[in-house]
């Protein structure tokens, strides 16, 4: 049964990727989601946080496309694998996504290549993360 629910979850993400309709994203996160970045060692979590991450990722990729999906015997987790631009650069990756029983995604992390597409990400994400992030 929590197959059933993952596809369906990860066919709604598709769907907010084609539409850009982020009030599907709203649904698909746990309260408590974690989001695991390839530039960040510590993880960061809560909707709100991860909520903002994905939907600028979003924004600064160029011709994204997912390539093939690997579920786990569990259902519960799913690898997406794809590939992306950073204005110049071109980068592949994969999301590794955990969801929970209702299908929506209690752990996102996300790993890249090569380094030289990870630091054009990592520095429009920096650029973004500074003017969300509360100054302390």
């Amino acid at each position: 049964m929590a197959l059933i629910t993952t596809q369906a979850a990860v066919q709604r993400w598709h769907t907010m990727l084609e539409t850009r309709d982020m009030s599907i994203l709203n649904e698909l996160l746990a309260e408590d989601v974690v989001f695991r970045s390839p530039v960040a060692y510590q993880p960061y979590p809560g909707k709100q946080v991860v909520f903002f991450i994905l939907s600028n990722v979003i924004q600064i990729f160029e011709n994204f496309t997912y390539h093939r999906e690997f579920y786990t015997e569990d259902g519960l987790n799913v690898v997406l694998e794809f590939s992306a631009n950073v204005g110049e650069k071109k980068l592949k990756g994969i999301d590794m996504i955990r969801f929970n029983e209702q299908g929506q995604i209690i752990d996102f992390e996300v790993m890249l290549r090569p380094k030289s597409g990870l630091e054009a990400l990592a520095a429009q994400m920096g650029q973004r993360m500074a003017a969300f992030m509360p100054k302390t």
